[in-house]
This record gives structure tokens, sequence and C-alpha cells, in this order.
């Protein structure tokens, strides 16, 4: 058994779908993890001890990968550490210094396969500045994509992630193997699910609070909003950077700090996402970004490492 294990968003599942369609899989089975977690549950370590072959896409887990004992290809753009496992082949630029805005885009490149999903995982990550990178212009022209239909694509893909449904995650790389990208313009059950988020989004964004510049937001809400809350102050109301927290979510607290494109060059991302791990949180995250789950009584001690950052 080929197994699959990826990211829950857009970048993810076009990743997965990407790997697909350049190695002809047809015999596969792909997993996502418990969303929000940057780990490997029991279903996951599961499915591992029968795969022959395994499959690591857009997922900052190299802690979990150096456990495994099967043949296994890590696709990676995140900021991580150089895997020692040697059952794994790590493919990561960012190793080498070298920024990649997705993972789609390093997938493409590694397989030499180039289509509207590699430009999609772009827009996943980064938004409208995806289509400041020529390549990612160009693949949408020719799936015959405007920019406006490629973000809508992109909140209908991650309205699975979003509204916490692990399957649905998972099927929706069947869903794009199976269907031409158009119609996943119109497909039902996504589009109720982006019109509730959409909601609860912008109910989160009213409530900002402005620290020296960067945005302050907490709220309650058991949709997987926090990401999104952070790009829209950043890349649409133009913040320094924005810590968002969700202090009720399922039970847990979701922290997420995303900085401008600029403030990057000055705050360390690395840094902060080990010292939030040394505090025992399930921390990961890239050059601009990071995302945090952690127990409720945690919230303070997560605040305060961030706070440092935001002068």
């Amino acid at each position: 058994m080929h197994l699959i294990i990826h990211h829950w968003d857009t970048d993810g599942v076009t990743s997965a779908a990407l790997l697909v369609r350049a190695l002809n899989l047809e015999g596969f089975t792909n997993l996502t993890a418990p969303i929000g977690e940057f780990r490997f549950d029991e279903r996951i370590w599961g499915a591992i001890e029968k795969a022959e072959r395994l499959y690591v896409l857009d997922f900052n887990v190299p802690h979990e990968v150096e456990r495994v004992k099967v043949p296994t290809l890590f696709i990676d753009h995140h900021t991580q550490p150089k895997i020692n496992n040697p059952f794994v082949e790590q493919v990561n630029p960012s190793l080498d210094g070298e920024y990649y805005p997705s993972n789609s885009l390093v997938l493409s490149e590694h397989f030499g396969i180039w289509n509207a999903w590699s430009a999609l995982g772009v827009v996943g990550d980064i938004g409208e500045k995806a289509f400041e990178i020529e390549a990612v212009d160009k693949l949408l022209r020719k799936a015959n994509l405007s920019r406006a239909e490629a973000l809508r694509l992109v909140e209908l893909i991650d309205s699975n992630y979003i509204a916490m449904e692990r399957e649905a995650v998972e099927e929706a790389v069947r869903v794009l193997l199976e269907n031409d990208v158009r119609v996943l313009l119109e497909n039902e059950p996504w589009v109720r699910k982006a019109e509730a988020i959409r909601e609860a989004i912008e109910s989160a964004v009213s409530s900002v609070e402005d620290r020296n510049g960067f945005a302050f937001v907490e709220f309650e809400s058991p949709f997987n909003i926090i990401s999104k809350v952070a790009r829209k102050l950043v890349w649409e109301s133009g913040y320094r950077g924005a810590v968002v927290l969700n202090k009720n979510f399922h039970g847990k607290a979701q922290v997420y700090f995303r900085v401008s494109r600029e403030e990057a060059e000055r705050i360390d991302m690395g840094e902060v996402i080990a010292r939030l791990r040394e505090v025992g949180t399930n921390t990961g995250g890239k050059r601009e970004v990071l995302g945090c789950i952690c127990e409720r009584d945690k919230i303070g001690d997560v605040l305060t490492i961030i706070n440092e950052y935001l002068r």
C-alpha cells in the first residue's frame, strides 16, 4: 500500500493530488492528521505499519518521521531540521536557505508536473501575493481560472478542515482527482460550509485590538479559523503581524502568529517555534507564521513568549 499523509489545507490537498498524478498511483490511501495537531495519531501509525511506501507532504513533523521504519519520501517547505532517519528522503529547499511559498511548488518542481493544483497550493498559502508569481498566473490562465475563482476554490477546499471534518479533507484529494477544477466551484457541500465559516471570520475580525501595529484577536469558536483571521488582518488590513487566539477550540486553545514579509526579516520564527515547544505545546510553522495548539492553562505562557517579539 502507498500511504500519503498530508496537511489539511489547500496546499496539502493539492500536493497529495499532484503526487498521485505524478506517480500515477492507483492503489493509495491518503490520510491527514487530527486537524490542528502536528502529530501522527494511532490511526496514522496503524496505517504506517501496513504501508510499503510512505509519503509525507506539507506536514511539518520531522520529529514523527524520525520514527518511521518504511521507505519514506518527505516533501515540505516549512522551516525544519534535517531528518536523520535513513528510511527517509527529505526534499525541502528551506534546508539550503531557499524560500518556497508553497509545498505544491516544491513537489511540482521535484516531479516536473505543473497544473492548476500547483498554483492553488500557492494561493492557499500566501493569498493574493501568489498572483505576483509569474508561474502561478500562467498556470491559472491555462486552466481558464480567474484570480477571484482561484481564491474561491481555496476557500471551498479549506472549508473542510476549518469545519473540522477530517474525513472530508481526505476525500477532497479524490474530488480533485476525479473532477475538472472549474466544476469544484459548484461543489454544494463545500459552498454551504464556506458561507458559515465566512460569517464566523467576519465576527472575529470585528473585535481586533491594535498593539503597536500588531493585531490581537481573541474569541471562542468550533471552527478552525485562526489562520484565516490572521491572514485577513495582515494581508488585507495591513497590520505588521497578528496574534489570533481561540480560547476554547474543542476544549483546547489555539494560537496563530503571522507576520508581514517585512517583519519576517526581523523575527526569527524558527526560534519562536522552538521556544513554544519547550513549554509543552504542539507548534509548527515556517518563515512568516506559526500555529500552536495547547492546553488552555498554557495560554499565558504562549502569549508571554510571543509578546516579546511584538516591538
